[in-house]
């Protein structure tokens, strides 16, 4: 079954030199990851204010440790997708591709994506508040453990705290800007999976259009920028990503 029956996006695929993709929590959800904002999603029963910002993690420790090791415990039992081993499989192909995420689990990089730019952090990744020692997951686990209070002190005494983004906190420089620079030079932007409601990450779809960049959604439902997409693919991702990717193989050969 063919997904890609635009003869405009044909032709694109066809000439992109450069193929820029956005992910977001939708493509995640279907491996079993909560989101932050749908029916089920992690906001609904608990605000982000209480758990997703320094305040709350300096005055609430033990809570905020352990409610992001119960998500890290979740993350480890689950899988990578059909979509995230599409992408996986893309980036073998497209001669520049750009993997940009807003999820912060790592599946990507499980699936066998390389170089992804994580707008979000990862929060398998631990550092120290204080010295910013880096702790591999498995030494934050040991730390965890055999602290009764679960509150993970570094060794110099600071508070280790998940490499993630919280709110009030600015995205690390270097992602954002390769993240921009990927947006602007690329030939098709795919928008996979993702609301397009959180800033700047929503901006980079406007900013590949703005730059004559031929801009593909995929996602099961309408959202902030279906409006001004040049192709929008109803469904899951891990749907549609897998015959994606066959219709461009036939179109990479057909060149």
């Amino acid at each position: 079954m063919k997904v890609i029956n635009d003869p405009v996006a044909i032709q694109k695929l066809k000439q992109a030199e450069r193929l820029v993709v956005l992910t977001g929590a939708g493509v995640s959800a279907e491996s079993g990851i909560p989101t932050f904002r749908g029916e089920e999603g992690l906001w609904k029963k608990l605000s982000p204010e209480e758990l997703a910002s320094f305040e709350a993690f300096y005055n609430n420790t033990a809570v905020v440790s352990e409610w992001y090791q119960h998500r890290r415990e979740i993350i480890h039992n689950t899988e990578p997708n059909p979509g995230h081993h599409a992408l996986a499989e893309l980036q073998k192909l497209a001669p520049t591709f750009d993997l940009i995420t807003q999820n912060v689990d790592g599946l990507h990089q499980r699936a066998g994506s390389s170089d992804v730019v994580e707008l979000h952090g990862n929060i398998m990744e631990n550092y120290c508040v204080n010295c910013n020692l880096q702790y591999s997951q498995e030494e934050f686990d040991d730390i965890f453990r055999h602290n009764p209070n679960h509150i993970p002190h570094c060794y110099c005494g600071g508070l280790i705290r998940p490499n993630v983004v919280w709110f009030g906190e600015a995205l690390p420089e270097e992602s954002i800007e390769k993240a921009y620079q990927a947006s602007k030079q690329s030939d098709v932007f795919l928008s996979v999976g993702t609301s397009a409601q959180v800033s700047p990450a929503s901006n980079l779809p406007r900013v590949a259009k703005q730059n004559n960049s031929y801009l593909i959604e995929i996602n099961k439902t309408v959202t902030a920028i279906s409006d001004i997409v040049d192709l929008h693919l109803e469904g899951l991702s891990g749907e549609i990503l897998p015959m994606f990717l066959d219709d461009y193989k036939l179109l990479r050969n057909d060149k």
